[in-house]
């Protein structure tokens, strides 16, 4: 599934589950280094458990993040 984040620098989110599962993330655009390092911590999570650290981080001034971002992407693929 792909995620077209609002509020934050990155441009997509691409988000692979298996079953509930986080088996990967891709971020396009955003701060390099934080993004890659995101994804790579919250493969191999259930994605309720990173939707609960995630939620509600803001970046700055903005009332959002990527992670935060993330966290809508992964509620998104879990409906799906």
């Amino acid at each position: 599934m792909i995620y077209t984040p609002e509020g934050v620098c990155s441009k997509a989110i691409e988000v692979e589950l298996d079953g509930d599962i986080i088996k990967s993330v891709q971020f396009t655009g955003g701060c390099n280094g934080n993004t890659q390092g995101v994804a790579r911590l919250v493969t191999g999570m259930k994605a309720q458990d990173a939707i609960g650290k995630l939620r509600g981080i803001k970046c700055g001034f903005r009332p959002t993040s990527c992670p935060d971002q993330l966290s809508i992407a992964l509620e998104k693929a879990l409906g799906q």
